[in-house]
């Protein structure tokens, strides 16, 4: 049995936050990524963006999956505090890169951790929030003269419909449910149509 996916707060939309913290700006940036690569992207984009920046620090982490970067900075005092940031603000699917202009003034270890980890605390803070509430997908197999039936549940329940396939003696679709609601919406849509309808993917409910 697998383990079903489970909620999560990430971004609703891109977010900045800029300081200035002894003469250096820091610029952070903060998007969702549901992949390393989508991460790595946005990455890439914000260093053609700022190709004259001294320090593009970053860090993600997408449930399980994390990476961070100091791009130069001393170890463990940008990546790390930007990747601590991003658990400490409870969100996830995020990807932060924190881009400095040096400006003269060294911070210390102690300053650059303080830098990096509060300017990306703070962008997350301010950034707008969105709860991410996956689906269970299940395939259904119902003959035409249940059609109705079917459709009615889907209007019921708060169901995302695949596309249709017609087969011989009825119709084939992949639907999408929230898993709390999966054994629910089984156990009607079988009531509804007299247990002539087939779903796979309950394994996982």
């Amino acid at each position: 049995m697998s383990v079903l996916p489970v909620p999560f707060i990430t971004l609703a939309a891109p977010h900045r936050f800029d300081t200035v913290i002894e003469n250096s700006e820091f610029l952070a940036f903060a998007e969702r990524a549901d992949s390393p690569p989508q991460a790595l992207a946005q990455l890439a984009a914000l260093r053609a963006r700022y190709p004259q920046a001294t320090h593009h620090c970053w860090a993600y982490r997408m449930g399980g999956a994390y990476r961070f970067n100091d791009d130069g900075e001393p170890g463990g005092t940008a990546g790390a505090p930007i990747l601590k940031a991003i658990e400490g603000q409870g969100v996830d699917h995020v990807m932060v890169v924190v881009v400095r202009f040096y400006g003269g003034v060294k911070l210390g270890t102690g300053g650059l951790v303080r830098a990096y980890g509060g300017t990306a605390a703070e962008c997350l803070r301010t950034a707008e929030k969105l709860e991410v509430r996956p689906r269970q997908t299940l395939g259904v197999k119902v003959p035409f003269e249940h059609l109705s039936s079917l459709y009615h549940l889907l209007g019921q329940f708060d169901v995302a419909k695949g596309d249709e396939e017609y087969t011989a003696t009825g119709i084939r679709l992949q639907v999408e449910v929230y898993p709390e609601d999966a054994l629910i919406f089984a156990t009607a849509l079988r009531d509804a149509t007299r247990g002539s309808a087939v779903l796979d993917g309950l394994e996982d409910a």
